[in-house]
């Protein structure tokens, strides 16, 4: 299969409610750069806009079991509200927060989102499922460049994802122990990416 560069311009919904919510945008000012066939982005998306040619609008949904599978529950954790402290002893109120999506660090240096919930006064609620686990995910947009991928695009991304899972989406958001998912002491401490594409 041909790698090819593609930069999309889109708007992603998620139904909320029976309303279409806007979650995501990339404008063309700032569109999403991917190549084809290195697994990048989530398998339904590239077939979909793979299938389509420069220029092209597009309208479509990946409905969750092909996006990020439905919520799991196991994966949201009470974690000691000390883990969050500074050498001095002070709590990082500035981003740790509900609502936040924050970068961590398993024993082994690899890197997930976790979504914070709940704080009290030593306990702080980290959610390890992917932000859009449970939604049927709404593409709208247009193809702004489809084209052949030159070798040095290709060594670039393939470089930026072998950093971790900031950035590569395939794998990530499934079960314990599958690849994109990262350990602690207590076991499996989930996956998932901030990228939903």
């Amino acid at each position: 299969m041909e790698n090819k560069y593609i930069t999309v311009s889109y708007r992603l919904y998620a139904m909320n409610g029976g309303e279409k919510e806007l979650i995501e945008e990339a404008p063309a000012a700032h569109p999403f750069q991917f190549i084809s066939g290195i697994g990048y982005t989530l398998d339904r998306f590239e077939k979909e806009i793979t299938a389509l040619e420069k220029g092209s609008d597009f309208n479509f949904t990946i409905p969750c079991a092909e996006a990020y599978g439905e919520r799991d529950e196991d994966n949201v954790r009470q974690v000691s509200k000390a883990m969050f402290c500074g050498p001095d002893g002070k709590f990082d109120s500035e981003n740790i927060y509900p609502g936040n999506i924050i970068m961590l660090n398993d024993n082994e240096g690899h890197r997930f989102y976790a979504n914070v919930g709940e704080i009290t006064d030593d306990k702080v609620v980290i959610d390890l499922n992917h932000p859009h686990a449970g939604k049927d995910l709404i593409f709208e947009g247009k193809i702004i460049e489809m084209r052949p991928a030159t070798n040095k695009e290709i060594e670039e991304i393939v470089n930026a994802m072998s950093g971790g899972c900031g950035g590569h989406c395939e794998g990530c958001g499934g079960g314990c122990g599958e690849e994109g998912h990262h350990h602690d002491e207590e076991g499996c401490c989930g996956g998932g990416c901030g990228h939903c594409h």
